[in-house]
């Protein structure tokens, strides 16, 4: 099942790329593909293979998962309808970006415009993170740590 995810996860990373979403392609394929899969098989790995029997019963975490869906469903009484033309984000900032993002950076993607100028201090965040999850997938491909003095 894990492995599939990740083929799925790279088909989705080359569907971004298409649209010429690369930054959104590169943490699919580095999150999705790379890290995901690591985890899931480093829990594999960690499980027991034999079922330790339930001694209690399963109330207070029925009783939680109950009380998070009705406070989900109680804070999207009051979100706009799904796709709506005036929705918060269609009337303020969105027709601005829309319209001056080639004038103002000279990027013809809005999108890779947005992201790299208008919201750099939380690309610049995202970018490490990308960056973090890149490296780790290459140490786990490359076999850990490269290979140095006392180390054999």
């Amino acid at each position: 099942m894990s492995v599939l995810g990740s083929v799925f996860s790279l088909l989705s990373a080359g569907l971004f790329v298409a649209m010429d979403a690369v930054d959104v392609a590169f943490t699919e394929a580095a999150v999705g593909a790379g890290v995901s899969l690591v985890f899931f098989l480093a829990a594999l790995a960690l499980t027991e293979h034999e079922e330790t029997p339930v001694t209690r019963g399963n109330v207070f975490p029925l009783l939680v998962a109950v009380l998070t869906g009705v406070l989900l469903i109680y804070g999207l009484l009051e979100a706009p309808p799904f796709g709506s033309a005036d929705a918060p984000a269609h009337l303020h900032v969105a027709p601005e970006y829309l319209s001056k993002t080639e004038a103002q950076i000279g990027v013809p993607n809005i999108v890779s415009a947005v992201l790299a100028s208008y919201r750099g201090f939380d690309t610049l965040g995202e970018a490490g993170v990308i960056f973090t999850a890149g490296i780790g997938v290459l140490l786990l491909l490359n076999g850990g740590l490269p290979k140095g003095k006392g180390r054999e």
